[in-house]
């Protein structure tokens, strides 16, 4: 699988070894972290990635994604599918160290990696965010997502690919 690339990040498609350094907080010599990352939610990620493949065989093009800044060739956070596609739909999830957050790479993530759904001839993106995580709300709706629905806990979003990236 190649590397997904925007103009400030590159996104890749991590195997299991390097999910296994990510998990452990152990950069390999071929590894550039940013000062804060893997962080908390880049560790639950992988480790969900880690569960799937052993369950399920490999993930990609629906695994996790690590992402670096083009600018300095330090990662700097993740993105990825929570799951393989199910009738035509796949969920995403994200996250970017502290220190690089406020820059917009959040968002030009999520539009990389909604071309890989789009390539995959999938219908239907979502994802879902806290309700206090305005940041990460502003993100999906300038990626195109729009709110379908809140309870207690979480909003929930989707992205229809047929019509809105076609």
């Amino acid at each position: 699988m190649t590397d997904l690339r925007t103009a400030r990040l590159v996104l890749h498609a991590i195997d299991v070894a390097e999910a296994e350094r990510i998990v452990a907080r152990r950069a390999g010599p071929a590894d550039d972290w940013a000062d804060d990352f893997p962080f908390e939610g880049d560790v639950g990620a992988v480790g969900g990635f880690l569960r799937a493949t052993a369950a399920r065989g490999e993930q990609r093009p629906f695994g996790y994604y690590r992402i670096t800044r083009r600018s300095d060739g330090r990662a700097v956070g993740g993105i990825g599918f929570k799951g393989r596609p199910d009738g035509g739909c796949v969920e995403i999830g994200y996250g970017l160290a502290p220190s690089a957050r406020g820059h917009g790479y959040a968002a030009e993530a999520v539009i990389a990696l909604l071309s890989v759904a789009a390539d995959q001839g999938l219908s239907r993106v979502i994802a879902d965010t806290a309700l206090d995580n305005i940041a990460s709300q502003r993100t999906l709706v300038r990626s195109g997502f729009r709110l379908v629905r809140t309870d207690a806990h979480l909003h929930y979003y989707e992205l229809l690919l047929e019509r809105e990236m076609a």
